[in-house]
């Protein structure tokens, strides 16, 4: 009986290995090229990055350059839903739910102490947005209810920001996406709503002239795309892709197609993504 019982023993612990190896098995590159698919965290909430239109498409910028990514690698998009609460545990998850994230993500250094990111393939910056000549400028929201996202360092930057003006103990509001900050603020729960400006100029755009930016940048926003940790190969193959896509103007084509001046959301380039010689 203490035999068979040891057999079982050995037995389960040599299943036990066989399943770990496998859980960790290959690097994503490796996967990804063998499988041909490239499996992408992006927002279907995020106008203008990731969002469903009237035709009930998953469109966006974000999954325009995600597209292109894994074009350029001879692979097919698989396009996985993930919010502000989800998308970093994505990356995270052993094997990852998903290979990288495009998510209007900001690249912080609490974030890369958990996952990597690529270069900064987007230049934003955190605005406040308000009712139309309700504020003169960012000073005068030192008392004013303010709204945010849940799980975005939206809400620190802005308490940050109010402090700075002599509010001791600023009240912002979480919600869990963009759609319900931005009625917080329509219905006057909020007098002003706090991201990046892109994802703001989005959401005035629902209603033209109603609604205007507050202030000046309270905090740069470089977007990186989120990537498995420890994972070098797939990250310089991602990296490099970007680069490629700029030096040939693919980018540009993508980025003025919702960030030109003639579209909803016009927000003109500032910077350049990094180059490699």
């Amino acid at each position: 009986m203490r035999k068979m019982i040891q057999k079982a023993v050995v037995l389960m612990a040599a299943i036990g290995l066989v399943a770990a190896s496998a859980a960790v098995a290959g690097p994503t590159y490796d996967r990804v090229t063998g499988d041909k698919v490239v499996r992408a965290g992006i927002s279907n909430k995020g106008k203008p990055f990731g969002f469903i239109n009237a035709q009930n498409e998953w469109v966006g910028f974000d999954v325009d350059v995600a597209t292109e990514i894994a074009k350029r690698l001879g692979a097919k998009l698989e396009k996985v839903v993930v919010n502000n609460k989800t998308r970093i545990s994505f990356v995270q998850t052993n094997p990852p739910k998903v290979d990288m994230v495009l998510s209007n993500m900001t690249h912080k250094r609490i974030r890369d102490e958990k996952i990597d990111f690529s270069i900064t393939y987007f230049f934003d910056g955190q605005k406040f947005l308000a009712r139309k000549g309700q504020f003169a400028d960012g000073a005068a929201l030192k008392n004013a209810k303010i709204g945010s996202m849940q799980g975005t360092t939206s809400i620190v930057n802005a308490k940050k920001f109010l402090k700075s003006l002599g509010n001791k103990n600023p009240k912002v509001t979480g919600y869990q996406n963009e759609v319900e900050m931005f009625e917080a603020l329509r219905s006057g729960r909020v007098q002003a709503i706090t991201t990046d400006s892109t994802l703001l100029i989005a959401l005035a755009a629902k209603e033209p002239g109603k609604y205007e930016l507050v202030g000046e940048f309270i905090s740069p926003e470089p977007y990186g795309i989120g990537l498995p940790e420890d994972d070098s190969r797939w990250r310089d193959t991602i990296n490099f892709t970007l680069q490629d896509m700029w030096k040939d103007g693919t980018y540009m084509a993508i980025y003025n197609k919702w960030f030109g001046p003639n579209t909803e959301t016009p927000f003109p380039m500032t910077e350049q993504i990094e180059m490699w010689p």
